[in-house]
């Protein structure tokens, strides 16, 4: 019997990794059995350390990868070396990545390397499209065919991982997206935003940053968000901004000198919270919003060709409306004129959990470790 806490690392480098880790990293620390150790790759900095001050987190290691224009080649480098020396000096019993990143498979591929086990948080997602979500249909079908320990969010996540023939243990969680969310929402986090008062206007919460969304896509969703301010009046945008230039500047001159568009910083997590609490409905091109909106009883438009978060859309939370502009303003039409199109999204039922994922997770971690 092993009389050590067992060494459980918990690798992370963007800030939704940050937020979907937090209740696992808390429900860890409390457990007997376990060591846990935070190390960050540096892929998003002051972001992360948002989240991490937000959850009262600390991070025992941090690579500080992070680099002005760097390339996902340079990301995965930096972290798999960075990461083989730390596994090398103390190698864990098992290490805990989460979702898609390429954080999370640098991660994955680091331990793998050294021989030590790998649990999957959020595994099983798909769209079976290799090139969009870009590169994270890639790197979760990688990770998940590494791991020892796939932790689904959903029945559906659960079916692609086994289909997807993967060696490992599959488990159905929930998604710790939802716990994160509960926690915050329960504060009620104020989101106060210059010259924006919440009462006058239906504000429409935007956030667009993808890779597969860059250049003409882009373009298109910002005709078609132009077309809904320009059909309704009384509505409003609030539209934080990714620090990526390629994202960034083409909102802001598109957005700059609207009266009704609220451009602002990336909001942190507690006041994207209080933000999704406060608006009408959400246009976004991420998939985390996806997850969390329906929980607040918030009708969400994704702005994709195709999710790997089927399940929002069959159970009515989500719908998908793609780059088109036309397309775009004809969906947020029926949700900004009818009411009963808009009720039936509201209150349609969470698919992604109840809350209690990361409590599932450690005890499966515990079991296997023991």
């Amino acid at each position: 019997m092993n009389l050590e806490p067992y060494r459980v690392c918990i690798t992370l480098g963007t800030r939704p990794e940050a937020i979907k880790l937090a209740p696992v990293i808390k429900q860890c620390q409390k457990s007997p059995l376990l060591k846990t150790s935070v190390i960050l790759t540096g892929q998003h900095r002051e972001m992360v350390a948002q989240v991490m001050n937000l959850f009262h987190l600390d991070a025992d290691q941090d690579l500080k990868i992070m680099q002005a224009e760097q390339s996902l080649s340079d990301i995965t480098c930096r972290s798999l070396q960075g990461l083989e020396t730390l596994f090398t000096d103390i190698p864990p019993h098992l290490v805990i990545v989460q979702g898609d990143t390429t954080t999370a498979f640098a991660a994955a591929l680091a331990a793998f390397y050294q021989q030590i086990p790998i649990a999957h948080v959020e595994a099983g997602l798909r769209s079976y499209n290799l090139y969009n979500p870009y590169p994270e249909e890639a790197n979760r079908r990688l990770i998940g065919q590494l791991a020892q320990l796939n932790f689904a969010p959903t029945a559906a996540a659960v079916k692609n991982l086994n289909d997807s023939g993967v060696i490992g243990e599959v488990h159905l969680t929930g998604n710790t997206v939802i716990d994160a969310l509960l926690t915050m929402a329960q504060r009620h986090p104020p989101c106060e935003i210059k010259g924006l008062n919440w009462d006058d206007y239906r504000v429409l919460l935007a956030t667009v940053h993808r890779r597969e969304n860059w250049g003409e896509p882009l373009t298109d969703i910002i005709k078609g968000i132009q077309l809904i301010l320009d059909q309704f009046p009384d509505t409003a945008l609030l539209l934080p901004l990714h620090r990526n230039p390629t994202v960034r500047q083409p909102l802001q001159s598109a957005f700059g000198e609207h009266p009704r568009v609220f451009l602002t910083e990336p909001l942190d997590y507690a006041q994207l919270v209080g933000a999704m609490q406060r608006c009408c409905l959400l246009l976004t091109d991420s998939g985390g919003l996806q997850e969390e909106a329906p929980s607040l009883g918030k009708p969400v438009l994704v702005l994709r060709d195709n999710t790997e978060r089927t399940e929002a859309v069959t159970a009515g939370t989500a719908r998908l409306v793609g780059t088109n502009p036309e397309q775009i303003l004809k969906i947020a039409s029926e949700l900004l004129e009818d009411h009963e199109v808009y009720q039936r999204m509201a209150m349609a039922i969470n698919p992604f959990g109840d809350g209690q994922a990361a409590n599932r997770i450690v005890s499966i971690i515990e079991r296997y470790l023991q």
